[in-house]
This record gives C-alpha cells, sequence and structure tokens, in this order.
C-alpha cells in the first residue's frame, strides 16, 4: 500500500477543481465579505467575562447555511458532510485540522438570524450589488409564485378547523399535549392546485426578465392566492414592465400596477367572453417571456427540491429566504463565468 503523502490533500482538491467543483466558482464569483459587517455588527456580543470558546466565524457560519440549501440538508447531514468531504471543507475555508461546526451550531446560528430579522437586509444588499454593476436592469419583471411544502400533519377535521380559524386546538394546550403543540405547524396550511394537494407555504417572487435574479420576494402559507401579494412584490420607482400569468388578472389587481408601467400580464377569457385572437395571439408572445420564471423554479427543484423541514412562519421565512438568495447566488455566479 502506498504511504500517506504530504500533498495528497492538496493533490485532492486539484482533482477536484479539473473535474469542476461547483462550490469553488461560488467563492470565485461571490465576495463574501460583503456579509461580514452586517452579519458582526447583529450578532456580534460583549463577552461576559474572561475564558470561554470564541464564536465560529460568521461568514463562515452563514456558507454553511448556503450549502444546506444547495443540497437540502439537515443539521446533523450538514455536520457530517463537511467533516467527509473536501469539497465542502474548502468552501468554507476550513482545514482538516479545522473543527467543524455541530449540528447544534449550526441550528443556534440559524435561529439568530431568525431572532435579528436581518435576512431581507442580506437579500437586498446584493440585489443592490447587482443593479450597480448593471447585472439588474429592470427592463422587465415577471411576478409568479410556487409552493414551499413541509411535513404534512397528521391532524383530525376538528383539528384542521380549529386551525384554519386562528386558534390552537384545546387539546395542545393541555399539560399533557404540551410536546405535541410544539412539534405542530399552525402556520402552514393546504392548497389544491392542479389536483394536486400541497400542505405548507408560498414563495412569491419576482424576477429580473434578462438575468432571471429574483429582485423581491414574499412568504405567505400556501392557500394565499398568488395575486394577493402582487401589490408587495411592485417597486413603483424601478419597474418599468410587468410579466405574469392570468392568476394577476382582474380589474383590482390592475389597480396596484401604477400607470407608468407597462402591464404584460396575461389577459383571461370569461364565461360568454373568451378571449379574441389577438388576445390569444398576444398572450403567447407574452407567454415566452414569463416562462422564464420557470426556469428558476426548476433550479430551486434542483437544490434538492422545495421542501423545508421546519415549523411556524418565522423559520419558513429564514429558509425560504435562503432559497431565493441561494439561487441568487448561484445564478450570478453562473452569469460571471458565461461572461469571463
Amino acid at each position: 500500500m502506498k504511504q500517506k503523502g504530504f500533498f495528497d490533500e492538496t493533490d485532492r482538491l486539484r482533482k477536484l477543481s479539473e473535474l469542476g467543483d461547483s462550490l469553488e466558482k461560488l467563492n470565485k464569483h461571490i465576495v463574501w465579505e460583503d456579509f461580514r459587517g452586517i452579519l458582526t455588527r447583529v450578532l456580534k456580543k460583549e463577552a461576559q467575562g474572561p475564558g470561554g470558546r470564541p464564536p465560529y466565524d460568521y461568514v463562515m457560519m452563514f456558507k454553511i447555511l448556503i450549502l444546506q440549501r444547495i443540497y437540502n440538508i439537515s443539521d446533523d447531514q450538514t455536520e457530517y458532510q463537511i467533516n467527509d468531504r473536501l469539497s465542502f471543507q474548502r468552501f468554507i475555508g476550513i482545514q482538516l485540522y479545522d473543527t467543524v461546526p455541530d449540528a447544534k451550531t449550526i441550528w443556534h446560528f440559524r435561529e439568530e438570524l431568525k431572532e435579528a430579522k436581518i435576512l431581507d437586509t442580506i437579500f437586498y444588499r446584493f440585489t443592490e450589488k447587482l443593479e450597480m454593476e448593471g447585472v439588474i436592469t429592470y427592463s422587465g419583471s415577471i411576478v409568479d409564485a410556487t409552493f414551499v411544502d413541509v411535513p404534512k400533519q397528521r391532524n383530525t377535521r376538528e383539528e384542521n378547523k380549529k386551525i384554519a380559524e386562528g386558534e390552537v386546538p384545546k387539546k395542545w394546550l393541555t399539560k399533557k399535549n404540551r410536546h405535541k403543540r410544539v412539534q405542530k405547524d399552525t402556520d402552514a396550511r393546504w392548497m389544491t392546485k392542479n389536483k394536486v394537494r400541497h400542505y405548507g407555504y408560498k414563495d412569491h417572487v419576482k424576477i429580473d426578465k434578462k438575468s432571471k435574479i429574483i429582485t423581491k420576494y414574499q412568504v405567505t402559507s400556501a392557500s394565499v392566492h398568488d395575486s394577493q401579494e402582487l401589490k408587495n412584490l411592485i417597486d413603483k420607482k424601478k419597474d418599468k414592465c410587468l410579466y405574469g400569468d392570468s392568476a394577476y388578472t382582474g380589474k383590482e389587481l390592475q389597480k396596484c400596477i401604477p400607470s407608468h408601467i407597462k402591464n404584460r400580464i396575461h389577459e383571461k377569457g370569461y364565461r360568454n367572453k373568451p378571449l379574441t385572437k389577438t388576445q390569444e395571439r398576444n398572450n403567447t408572445a407574452k407567454s415566452k417571456i414569463r416562462a422564464r420564471v420557470e426556469h428558476i423554479f426548476a433550479a430551486m427543484h434542483n437544490f434538492g427540491g422545495k421542501t423545508i423541514r421546519t415549523i411556524g412562519m418565522a423559520r419558513a421565512e429564514i429558509q425560504i429566504g435562503l432559497l431565493n438568495l441561494t439561487y441568487n447566488l448561484t445564478r450570478y455566479t453562473y452569469l460571471m463565468g458565461a461572461n469571463a
């Protein structure tokens, strides 16, 4: 058997680079230090006294959360994979002799982000950077929504009825069932689309037509109709032209769109008032552009699926926000690589 050599790790990493390490490309084009300021300002705590282990590097921990969304892996599996894979270690910037954060530390860091409510700030600062670079042009924007499923709850009809009314079933509030209540998601909702049942949340997004970068997003329960978040996605100062499917059609919705924004939302036929041939041709032309948003949802699916394993709206917002940010980071990396 061959003996271990001094440069074995370096040689293996070089081989990974030759094979095309996507994480290495991400490190090449993303300036991770741009995130350090806000992470440190919000998360850094004053030492309570001498001693104690210093916290892990904030940027490294943030990159671990991005890793999780790319591969859709749990905290325990993330800890294992970082210990196991050289590509993961290189991505977050550690060596074989460094200590890997355990699953509880990863969970705690994500909870700190949730409590600090800074993920939106990080997301929009990154999009502002892309605007300054000319990557995002706002020559046209596309709105749409996708389901993000969570593990299904095995509730009775009566319990589901109470939850839908915004109440917590009394049985869950008893001392005997206090642990059961913690495991129940009272924010997620059921919704059926195209005869497929979904349980969880919705990711409402607006993307830049040219770059296919997500410029704005909102998170709701799955039962909220796509159109209800249109007013929160429109940017009256930046948007110039708006595309969307027929779900965003209606007199009340048209009022949400300022007159200076070109309305390219699909027209919808009604009973005894079908679309004219001209309207059908217009819809076909609009579809060629509107369909670009489906490429984004497909890319998210390739991350490992649009399923999250959390309970409650606050944690769903963090995971879906990370999903949107991760897509933007990988999309930007692709664009920069293509233009290199």
